[in-house]
């Protein structure tokens, strides 16, 4: 095939070889390969827009596996949460309960960490936001987990000296040989004998005669000892049984104990009298609980039958007068 280009001459009526410059070679050579450079970045920019190049399919492979590892992380901190919760719900509500000590205050096992530079170290990543919030539920929940495992180290102390508290906690009635139709006046606000005006009586009152043995309700320490008929309570003995804890024995006529002697459940202090303000021979028992009158009637449990504790709260209803 002739590669060579001929064009007609009309004054010589023939056909002449046409012979290209290196300038206009050059250029036309310069023409291709610009055509075919900027076709080739309609091609590049064309392909990957629609596809992703290696380089970004690794990147997006890498971020995935962040994004799931994230996701397991977070779950798991979910997962020791749920756990957490329940530990924290038994100690507060079962194992604290028992053994008669107060719960954990909420903003006590919720304390995070403070400092606004703490998570100072994640500003300026792309996904910020998340690292940070991240960092706050583990350090949240590492602060939880503190706290209870101090809590635990208490509760067991606690468990260790059980026989000990339940020993100690007042858990009988004062009066040997007594029955219920003995209580002759229950806690709550009741007409008071003398002044016939309704008052709040701390305790409940026994009636028996006079001389009547009257014996300690639990374990503890005579902390003071009443020795003046014309104070209200007239011959008084208290009991700090620990815990918490502490008894008051009213009106007696004598004693059976000495200041700062030990005492123990069911060992007889004293005897019943109508010493003060009283209007009959009879014993004035209160239960003190961080020093706060509360009904001695739910410190029976020992002594008393369920049908009998429903009895007593039937008859403390009732309005009536009481003997101090």
């Amino acid at each position: 095939m002739n590669k060579h280009e001929f064009r007609f001459n009309p004054e010589t009526l023939s056909l002449e070889k046409v012979t290209k410059s290196s300038k206009k070679i050059l250029g036309i050579v310069l023409s291709f390969l610009v055509t075919g450079l900027f076709m080739s970045g309609i091609l590049y920019v064309i392909m990957f827009s629609l596809y992703d190049s290696p380089k970004e399919k690794m990147l997006k492979r890498e971020i995935a596996q962040y994004e799931l590892q994230m996701k397991i992380f977070n779950d798991r901190i979910d997962e020791m949460q749920t756990v957490l919760d329940d530990i924290e719900y038994r100690d507060d509500n079962i194992y604290r309960v028992i053994f008669e000590s107060d719960p954990i205050p909420a903003n006590v096992r919720n304390a995070g960490y403070g400092g606004t530079d703490r998570y100072s170290q994640y500003e300026g990543y792309s996904n910020e936001d998340v690292l940070k919030s991240l960092a706050q539920r583990v350090d949240i929940l590492s602060s939880r987990i503190y706290v209870q495992s101090k809590s635990l180290d208490e509760v067991y102390e606690l468990a260790k000296n059980k026989e000990e508290m339940l020993s100690s906690i007042p858990a009988i009635m004062p009066v040997r040989e007594v029955d219920i139709n003995h209580i002759s006046s229950s806690f709550g606000y009741r007409t008071d004998p003398i002044y016939k005006v309704a008052k709040m009586h701390n305790g409940v009152d026994f009636s028996a005669s006079s001389g009547k043995e009257v014996v300690a309700t639990g374990d503890g320490v005579v902390v003071d000892l009443v020795k003046n008929k014309r104070n209200s309570y007239g011959y008084c003995i208290f009991i700090d049984h620990g815990y918490n804890y502490r008894t008051v024995y009213a009106h007696l006529n004598g004693f059976n104990v000495k200041k700062g002697e030990k005492v123990k459940r069911g060992q007889v202090i004293g005897y019943i009298g109508n010493t003060g303000k009283s209007v009959g021979p009879h014993l004035h028992y209160e239960v003190r609980k961080n020093d706060i009158p509360v009904d001695p009637v739910n410190y029976f449990y020992n002594d008393i039958t369920a049908e009998e504790y429903e009895t007593l709260l039937q008859l403390s209803e009732s309005p009536s007068q009481s003997m101090d």
